[in-house]
């Protein structure tokens, strides 16, 4: 049987089971080392590069089980085990023997005086009890929603998707007084349906939207969030548009940030609405498209005339 397996794939998961498929093993019985990561390039066409992995499988240093010695008893006949037994009490008894003749030495040399008390031995720790993982409360079920309207209708597309992708979640779903949805998926603990940077959620959420305005005159707005992962973003988001911002004035330079998708580019060009030695714009083209935070002509004048040891402590 093979020992390791160096497999590829579109993506890591897809490269592990590939590797698994070859050496004929579970997930619990090999150990996974990612030699290459993938990338999906351009549009998923200009520069894609597959996953690399090496699966080696883990092996057994316990020895073979003897099952003949398990059952010996059972297996041979009277004359036999009578045998077997003559020769397991001979070995005792000379086991005896050899302890009844250290016994005297051991008294001669307890009566000669110690020159030095043996250390104390320390208590032998206890092994630290294995804690057993918490169970995994289910969710609560979600109350549903009429199936003829909008909310009723991301509500069952939702839990027939996830239901699909094998993630317990309870789907959540209200209307705003705008009219627009939104929904709130419970039980995602492993961010399953978040993805990287929230790029499934993301996919999730537009294709609800697609389910949701398909056939209607008037569109709805339908907004997906998972374990307040939004809210948490929001807040990184806004941290790091004043830090960059912050930069920008020391520096007097231009900032680009990384490609966002255009929620979290509006969250970005929202938060420095208000700062008004910093001004924002978006540039490129999707998915590629960024924010660029430069600095407004006053603030930079300013900054060009304050003393040498000023923006020297500043920028400290």
């Amino acid at each position: 049987m093979k020992k390791f397996f160096e497999a590829t794939g579109k993506t890591r998961e897809e490269a592990i089971s590939a590797g698994l498929a070859e050496l004929n093993l579970t997930i619990g019985e090999v150990t996974v080392e990612d030699i290459e990561e993938g990338s999906k390039g351009l549009f998923g066409l200009f520069g894609s590069r597959l996953w690399r992995v090496r699966v080696t499988a883990i092996e057994d240093e316990k020895p073979a089980l003897d099952t003949h010695s398990l059952f010996a008893d059972s297996l041979d006949t009277p004359a036999e085990k009578k045998q077997r037994a003559k020769t397991e009490k001979k070995p005792a008894e000379k086991k005896q023997r050899t302890e009844k003749a250290e016994k005297p030495a051991e008294k001669k040399e307890e009566k000669q005086p110690a020159e030095k008390k043996p250390a104390a031995k320390k208590p032998a720790k206890k092994p630290a009890e294995k804690k057993e993982p918490a169970e995994k409360k289910p969710a609560q079920p979600a109350e549903q929603k009429d199936p003829a309207t909008a909310a009723g209708r991301a509500q069952a597309f939702l839990q027939e998707l996830t239901q699909l992708m094998g993630v317990e979640v309870a789907v959540n779903v209200n209307t705003d007084e705008e009219g627009n949805v939104r929904v709130n998926m419970q039980g995602d603990t492993q961010g399953i349906l978040i993805g990287r940077r929230g790029e499934t959620l993301d996919a999730l959420q537009y294709l609800t939207s697609l389910q949701v305005n398909k056939g209607r005159g008037e569109y709805v707005r339908v907004t997906l969030d998972t374990e307040g992962y939004r809210a948490r973003r929001e807040e990184a988001l806004i941290r790091l548009a004043n830090r960059m911002a912050n930069r920008a004035v020391k520096t007097g330079r231009r900032v680009s940030m990384e490609p966002m998708n255009p929620y979290e580019r509006r969250i970005l060009h929202s938060a420095l609405q208000g700062n008004t030695a910093v001004t924002t714009h978006s540039e490129g083209e999707e998915p590629n498209r960024h924010v660029v935070i430069t600095v407004n002509k006053a603030a930079r004048k300013a900054q060009e005339n304050k003393p040498a040891e000023e923006v020297q402590a500043t920028e400290e």
